[in-house]
């Protein structure tokens, strides 16, 4: 039975389209009450007083409580999962972020107390009850203004707002190779801050058993063994035995529901001291202020090339918002999960990445899909265009010209990484066959004759995935491994129940992970159960993000069913008395190499929970298998992109015409699901280019893209119909041979679609353009450039 590589309809979506989900907020236990976070609306303040007397009288109120009481409650702040240090090994400052403001607020949203009633809507009339008595202060939300001079300290300890100076390369090789270069070219780039929008927002319920100090927390979240971890760690003082963590559906994450948030801490706080069930629901306006923002970089880089266009040396300068506060990989994303990566698919001999993290007043910063890979696609993509143009050299001709040679694979770079495999110009050649290019000079005139701009944008990306190995993670400044758990259990009746640490929340794990097993054991995909997101049920997990689930999560499925598979033989060999080795097992059946009797896959389990029909003296009943496994690498799936766009000089409005995708994602266990990821990331990247801005006031510090009125998020009109296909490779870094494909989609899709628009806009004297390529914005730029 082979099921690995064909488009399975997904197991999990009847009950999804039937309504039968079960996300956090349809969690209801008797007696619950509800709790409500009273939200700071000020940037920057000291916190004078909080005045909560008439809150504590209104209808149906509990309780109401402020940091003071969450301290006396042994109520710990949320560190940072990652540590960087600087370039003279000192760590990093700390910066952590408190359940409840202590003694000063330092961002618009900013939870400051919490009122617990009878319901949510009770708790949330007398939350504006609660009187603040702050003394304002000046407050920096942007880069530039939080590294002048004299700036306002957004933490008096933290020297310039400089959280720390992260440098990785080799400075002295790029000077050399800069002042042998025939010719260098350089950039400026801002990324734009996005807010993820999951359609579900977060959501928590916290249990309290008294009787035995134990806790139970349901929450919308990607890891939830890691959110214990870290809450036990550093947040609630109980050992992780007395806290479970169930995430059941989950409504998307894009990286915003990996990390500890001050609601769960208050939730289990509350839940403890009122001896009942206490839960809080999110609103779609309070997750703009309180879910963690991402990119917000400011970079200047430039690039060296020989007299023949090949590559000698890069130099970058990052500056990267942190926010206000250290989230838990908010350090690390724009250094281990950037920097590392922004030599892209190119030989570039020699390197070097000083990233600065600056704090300001704004919501803390973390990953979003991608999580600092599109960031480093974007900067190597758009200089590599500039120095196309520079040099006259085709965009692609230049491309192929500096591509990692296949010969040098596994290959060395001089960020510290080794790339195991790279198809570049596979993903390439297959790309512009699909996007017709022989035909764009004839589509590129029709639009001109319609007094359109039609663009083409051409990209090469790659990427890590699957944040490993665990040993490389934590000598980087990771505060925890990142292996995979799988276990695989056989029930008497040969059905299956798989238990992974991987987390579902879009990904299709039930579909694609049955498939797997269903490969590897010949069971039907409706006898296999998968089961994630609940701490009591399996030792250990680290979660999903990183395009990690079916590189590492799956590797651990397979591992554990191969596991099954030998002891099978092995109770087959008992019954069938032969030996071990005589054994095969093909298509569901443990059969004796040489003779015609077999076993099937039911009639082993059956036997192995029975006593005396298998070699009791060398195995243990039962049929069941753990496998916990750590990646020896990264992997690192690589594509294509290929975009057009057609721009209305009159208006500035941007339409995606066409967007051709081939991308190596190693084994892909279910094309159609694949193709789904691909096509969702591309959504969420085309509106980073062209529509997504979270923006903050630069006097106030409010933010003034806090709704859909004003924060723009893709429609189904905004893009085009996708051509996505795959390469058929596979990974060496994994049993499995899977190299991931969660992220690739956003990773490609920004600096695809500028590189498109920057292209259209060259006739009209624009020559570069900052995201997001707003119709407001482009049509500026034409005037401007008209005008000049």
């Amino acid at each position: 039975m082979t099921e690995i590589g064909k488009s399975v309809r997904r197991k999990e979506d009847r009950r999804f389209i039937t309504g039968a989900g079960r996300y956090t907020s349809d969690v209801e236990y008797a007696g619950q009450a509800y709790l409500y976070i009273v939200r700071a609306q000020t940037a920057h303040a000291r916190i004078l007083n909080i005045d909560t007397s008439a809150a504590r009288a209104a209808q149906g109120v509990v309780a109401v409580y402020t940091a003071a009481d969450l301290d006396a409650g042994g109520i710990g702040d949320m560190q940072a999962g990652w540590v960087m240090y600087n370039p003279d090994g000192s760590p990093m400052h700390d910066a952590p972020r408190e359940a409840l403001a202590r003694g000063r607020i330092r961002y618009v949203g900013q939870p400051v107390a919490a009122v617990v009633a009878e319901s949510g809507l009770l708790a949330k009339d007398a939350a504006e009850l609660v009187e603040l008595d702050l003394e304002e202060l000046p407050a920096v939300v942007n880069i530039t203004d939080a590294t002048a001079e004299n700036a306002p300290k957004v933490w008096d300890h933290i020297p310039a707002n400089q959280c720390f100076e992260w440098i990785i390369g080799d400075t002295g090789a790029v000077d050399e190779a800069f002042a042998s270069a025939a010719q260098t070219v350089e950039t400026d780039i801002v990324q734009n801050r996005l807010v993820a929008n999951a359609l579900e927002p977060r959501a928590v319920i916290a249990v309290h058993d008294a009787n035995n100090d134990e806790y139970t927390l349901h929450a919308s979240c990607q890891n939830p063994h890691l959110l214990r971890t870290w809450t036990c760690t550093n947040s609630l003082p109980v050992p992780e035995s007395r806290l479970r963590i169930v995430s059941d559906d989950v409504g998307g994450g894009f990286g915003s529901k990996i990390y500890q948030y001050s609601e769960d801490l208050v939730a289990l706080f509350a839940a403890r001291a009122l001896g009942r069930p206490v839960k809080w629901v999110g609103e779609r306006s309070e997750a703009f202020v309180s879910d963690a923002h991402s990119r917000d970089h400011v970079t200047h880089a430039s690039l060296a090339l020989d007299s023949e266009g090949k590559f000698l040396a890069l130099r970058v300068d990052t500056d990267a918002n942190l926010g206000a506060g250290l989230s838990q990989y908010g350090a690390a994303i724009p250094t281990v999960f950037y920097a590392t990566m922004i030599s892209g698919v190119y030989k570039i001999p020699a390197m070097t990445i000083r990233v600065r993290g600056i704090m300001t007043n704004t919501v803390p910063v973390d990953a979003y899909r991608g999580a600092g890979r599109p960031e480093a696609t974007y900067l190597v993509e758009r200089l590599v265009d500039i120095a196309a143009e520079a040099t006259g050299i085709d965009r692609i001709g230049i491309r192929r010209r500096n591509f990692i040679p296949p010969a040098e694979f596994p290959y060395q770079t001089p960020l510290g990484l080794v790339y195991t495999e790279g198809a570049y110009d596979e993903c390439v050649d297959r790309a512009l066959e699909n996007a017709d290019m022989e035909g764009y000079d004839a589509r590129k005139a029709a639009s001109g004759a319609a007094g359109k701009l039609r663009g083409l944008g051409v990209i090469v990306y790659t990427e890590q995935a699957g944040a490993a190995p665990s040993q490389a993670a934590i000598a980087f400044g990771s505060g925890h491994a990142f292996f995979e758990v799988s276990t695989v259990r056989v029930n008497p009746d040969g059905s299956v129940r798989v238990l992974t640490g991987a987390h579902s929340h879009g990904q299709s794990h039930e579909t694609t992970f049955a498939q797997i097993v269903s490969d590897q054991l010949g069971l039907p995909l409706d006898e296999i159960e998968i089961v994630h997101g609940d701490t009591n049920q399996l030792p250990f997990g680290i979660g999903t993000y990183a395009s990690r689930s079916i590189s590492a999560g799956g590797s651990a499925v397979l591992l554990s069913t191969e596991k099954i598979i030998a002891k099978g033989k092995k109770i087959a060999a008992h019954m069938l008395e032969c030996a071990a080795d005589d054994i095969e097992f093909v298509d569901g059946f443990f059969k004796h190499k040489d003779a015609v009797h077999s076993l099937s896959f039911k009639e082993i389990a059956r036997t192995a929970y029975v006593p005396g029909n298998y070699p009791m003296d060398q195995l243990e009943p039962g049929l069941e298998e753990t496998t916990f496994f750590d990646p020896p690498n990264f992997t690192f799936p690589a594509g294509c992109h290929i975009c057009e766009v057609e721009i209305d000089p009159e208006t500035g409005e941007t339409r995606i015409d066409r967007y051709t995708v081939c991308d190596d994602f190693g084994l892909v266990i279910n094309p159609m699901v694949v193709r789904g990821q691909v096509v969702g990331g591309l959504a969420q990247g085309i509106g980073q280019a062209l529509l997504e801005d979270a923006v903050y006031d630069a006097d106030s510090g409010q933010p003034l893209s806090a709704s859909f009125l004003d924060y723009a998020m893709p429609r189904a009109d905004d893009l085009p119909a996708f051509d996505v296909s795959e390469l058929d490779t596979v990974s060496i870094s994994n049993p499995l041979g899977a190299k991931g494909a969660g992220e690739g989609g956003t990773i490609g899709a920004p600096v695809t679609v500028m590189n498109a628009v920057i292209d259209a806009l060259k006739p009209a004297g624009v020559t570069d353009l900052s995201m997001p390529a707003t119709p407001a914005r482009i049509w500026s730029a034409i005037q401007a450039a008209n005008t000049g």
